[in-house]
């Protein structure tokens, strides 16, 4: 039972499962709420030198206020580009150009626009899960492939997977309420 046919790599599994949540995470980041956040323009990309570039590549992103961010641009001829990519990054805001510096006020979040990030939010969780049950799938159908492992064993790693994606799809469940949570503050 040593060699890599005895069934899934649980290590493996786990990995790939907690990098679903972890993107998960990441977009949640994005998700704006009542408060400044400089991971609120992680996803927006800048067209600069002929090539679309992440934003944290052209500038640094600071919150000089709890409603405000501010992008200090490195290269002025870059300016423009990054004004014009907060505004078309579907964000809902309005950025003012200040030297190399380019403000970016938050607005009040809306009761209307606060039902539509958490829909957003719920969507975006429910891609994490449907990545975390294909990993199952994944490790179920190794399982399936394994030789010389026995029907108990077998059975045994099949409920060592689903433990695993229950435990895993838990906190992606935790993670949505929390972010829905902080969403819906006023």
């Amino acid at each position: 039972m040593a060699d890599d046919t005895a069934g899934p790599d649980m290590k493996d599994l786990k990995r790939r499962m907690e990098g679903a949540f972890e993107s998960l995470k990441t977009e949640f980041g994005g998700l704006r709420t009542g408060r400044a956040s400089a991971s609120l323009l992680d996803s927006v990309n800048v067209n600069a030198y002929g090539s679309m570039m992440p934003m944290n590549q052209v500038g640094t992103v600071n919150v000089p206020e709890p409603r405000m961010l501010s992008v200090q641009v490195w290269d002025q001829s870059l300016v423009g580009a990054v004004e014009k990519a907060i505004r078309d990054s579907g964000l809902g805001v309005n950025p003012v150009t200040d030297g190399q510096n380019v403000r970016v006020p938050l607005p009040a979040l809306t009761e209307e626009r606060r039902i539509e990030l958490t829909k957003i939010a719920g969507k975006y969780a429910e891609q994490a899960r449907v990545a975390i049950r294909n990993v199952r799938r994944d490790g179920m159908e190794g399982l399936k492939k394994a030789e010389g492992i026995s029907e108990d064993e077998q059975k045994r790693l099949a409920d060592d997977v689903q433990k695993l994606t229950d435990s895993i799809i838990k906190e992606v469940d935790a993670s949505l309420e929390a972010k829905e949570q902080e969403i819906m503050q006023v």
